[in-house]
C-alpha cells in the first residue's frame, strides 16, 4: 500500500450509529447531520435521532432484512460489515464493494450491552445471556481493523473528543487519530470479552471486598481452589492475599519435616517474616516463631510445613490471628481453631509452587522477573577463622529468613529462631539498629547469634556494630567496591564471614 493513503487525511461521509446508552449523542449527531453526512442507524437508535429531527437510512434498506430473532440479528450482513471492512486503497474491494452495491462506512459509533451492569444487578441467566452483545463487539472490532480508512467510537467517553473533532476538522481525520481511536475500541472489546469469561468461569476471577484499603476495589483473576482447601472463615481480603503469598513463599523454602524434626513456624506481617523458628516438633517450633516478636503477630498470618496438632491449635488460639496455612489440620485441632468462625484456616494442597514469573503493574505497562530462586550462588568464607557447623545452619537459615524481608534487611538467628530483624529500611545500618532494639526488647542475648544481610556492607560500621553487640558470624552477597573494609574487621577480630555471590532484594 502506497505511504501516501496512509498518511492522508480523511472525510468522514458517512457514519454507522448504533448505541445502547443515548446520552451524550445529540451533539455529535446534530453535527454530522450540519455537515452533510448520511448516518445509517437501526433501532432504538434510530428513533433518537429521528425525533432529534436528523435524518438517517435503516440498516434494514442496505441488508433487506428487518431486526429479526428478538432483536438479536439486525446488523450482522455483507452490506454492513463490507461497508466497514472493504479498503479504499484496494481497487479489487473497491470494486466488488461497487458490485454488490455496498457503501463506504467512514465513521462507526458502536457502544456494547451493558453485561456487567446487568450483572451486578441480577442473578437471572437469561437476562444475562440476553446482554452479551455480538454485533457489537463484531462491528467495533471491523472497523479499529481498518482504522486506516475509519474512525470508530466504542465508548461515549469519547463523544466529546469526536464532538470537537468535528466541529474544528469539518469531519476530516488523521491516520494518527484513527488509530488512537483503535486502540482504545479494542480495549474496550478486550475488557467486555474478560468479563463474560470471567462470568462462564467463575474461578478464574473474584471481586474482593475492598483492596488495600477501604476506599479502593480490588479483584483477584485466578483458582485460590488448585493451591488450598479452606476448611473455614471468612473470604479472603486483599490483603489477606497479599501475605499469604509471601507466607507460601516463605514456607517453600524448607523440606517437609521428617518425624517431625525439620518443622518450621512462620509468622508474617504486611509481607515481612515478624517471627519464625525450626525445631523438632509443630508446638515448640510455634513457642519459638511467637516468642521472637510476640507483639507483631498480633493479626498475622501463619504458616507452617507441619501438621498442626491440638496441643499447637490450644496455643494458637490463645492470639488473635488472621490465616493458618499448614499441609494438614488433625481433627481435634481444627475442632479448637474452628471456635472462631472469621478465622481463615487454609490446607496447603500438596505439589503447590510459588508463582514463578512475578509481575507487577506499573506505569504504562506490566514488570516481570523471573522468581528468587536459590539461597546461595557459592560459599565463600573471607573472615579470619572458618565458621563451626552449627553457625553453619544458622547462616543458611539467616539467609533463607532474609531473602523474605523487605529490603534494606538485616536478620539475626540464634538456635534457628529469628531473635531480631531490620527491615524495609532506607540504609543498612538503620536495618542493623532496627534488629538489635528488636532483639533487647524482647531480652535474647546476641551472644553467639549469627546475622544475614540481603545485600552487601558498602562500610565495616555494620559488622563492627553487630560485633558489639555479640555476634561473631556474617553471611552477606558481597559485591561492594570496598569488600575488603569488612573483611579486614573480621579477620583481624577473628570473626566468620560468608559470602554467597546472590543478593536477595525485595521491594
Amino acid at each position: 500500500m502506497p505511504d501516501q493513503a496512509i498518511n492522508m487525511q480523511k472525510k468522514i461521509q458517512s457514519a454507522l450509529i448504533s448505541v445502547f446508552y443515548k446520552d451524550g449523542l445529540e451533539p455529535i449527531a446534530k453535527e454530522l447531520h450540519a455537515l452533510g453526512i448520511t448516518i445509517y442507524s437501526t433501532g432504538g437508535t434510530q428513533k433518537f435521532l429521528e425525533d432529534l429531527g436528523v435524518p438517517c437510512v435503516p440498516v434494514e434498506s442496505l441488508t433487506t432484512y428487518p431486526s429479526i430473532l428478538g432483536g438479536r440479528v439486525k446488523t450482522l450482513h455483507p452490506a454492513v460489515f463490507g461497508g466497514i471492512l472493504g479498503r479504499r486503497y484496494e481497487p479489487q474491494d473497491l470494486a466488488e464493494m461497487k458490485e454488490y452495491k455496498i457503501p463506504e462506512i467512514d465513521l462507526v459509533i458502536v457502544d456494547l450491552y451493558p453485561f456487567e451492569e446487568t450483572l451486578a444487578n441480577t442473578t437471572e441467566e437469561k437476562l444475562i445471556i440476553e446482554k452479551i452483545d455480538i454485533g457489537g463487539p463484531s462491528m467495533i472490532r471491523a472497523a479499529a481493523k481498518n482504522f486506516k480508512d475509519l474512525v470508530v467510537i466504542a465508548a461515549k467517553d469519547d463523544y466529546a473528543s469526536l464532538e470537537n473533532l468535528l466541529k474544528t476538522q469539518k469531519g476530516e481525520t488523521s491516520i494518527e487519530q484513527r488509530r488512537a481511536y483503535a486502540a482504545k475500541a479494542f480495549e474496550v472489546v478486550m475488557h467486555y470479552d474478560v468479563a463474560i469469561s470471567n462470568y462462564f468461569n467463575p474461578g478464574i476471577s473474584q471481586a474482593l471486598r475492598y483492596g488495600e484499603n477501604p476506599h479502593q476495589s480490588a479483584v483477584f483473576h485466578g483458582d485460590l481452589t488448585q493451591l488450598f482447601n479452606q476448611l473455614n472463615g471468612k473470604e479472603l481480603s486483599y490483603n489477606n492475599l497479599v501475605d499469604v503469598d509471601a507466607a507460601v513463599q516463605l514456607i517453600q523454602e524448607f523440606p517437609a519435616p521428617v518425624a517431625g524434626k525439620g518443622t518450621v513456624f512462620g509468622i508474617i506481617k504486611h509481607t515481612n517474616v515478624c517471627g519464625i523458628a525450626q525445631r523438632d516438633s509443630v508446638k515448640s517450633s510455634w513457642d519459638a516463631a511467637l516468642a521472637g516478636d510476640p507483639e507483631s503477630a498480633f493479626g498475622g498470618v501463619l504458616v507452617c510445613n507441619g501438621t498442626i496438632d491440638k496441643a499447637t491449635a490450644d496455643a494458637i488460639n490463645e492470639i488473635f490471628f488472621e490465616v493458618l496455612i499448614a499441609p494438614a489440620f488433625d481433627a481435634d485441632a481444627l475442632e479448637v481453631l474452628k471456635t472462631k468462625k472469621n478465622r481463615i484456616l487454609l490446607e496447603l494442597k500438596a505439589g503447590t509452587t510459588a508463582l514463578k514469573t512475578p509481575a507487577k503493574s506499573l506505569l504504562n505497562g506490566t514488570l516481570e522477573q523471573g522468581a528468587d530462586k536459590g539461597n546461595f550462588d557459592k560459599w565463600e568464607e573471607v573472615g579470619g577463622r572458618p565458621t563451626t557447623e552449627s553457625e553453619k545452619d544458622n547462616l543458611v537459615f539467616a539467609n533463607l529468613v532474609c531473602k523474605h524481608l523487605k529490603s534494606n534487611a538485616i536478620a539475626l538467628v540464634k538456635d534457628k529462631q529469628l531473635v531480631g530483624k531490620g527491615c524495609g529500611q532506607t540504609s543498612r545500618i538503620d536495618a542493623l539498629r532496627h534488629a538489635i532494639d528488636k532483639a533487647k526488647q524482647f531480652e535474647f542475648s546476641l551472644q553467639g547469634a549469627v546475622l544475614a544481610s540481603d545485600a552487601f556492607f558498602p562500610f565495616n560500621d555494620c559488622v563492627q556494630i553487630a560485633h558489639e553487640a555479640g555476634m561473631e558470624a556474617f553471611i552477606q552477597p558481597g559485591g561492594s567496591v570496598r569488600d575488603k573494609d569488612s573483611v579486614a574487621y573480621c579477620v583481624e577480630n577473628k570473626l566468620a564471614m560468608v559470602m554467597t555471590g546472590l543478593r536477595h532484594f525485595r521491594h
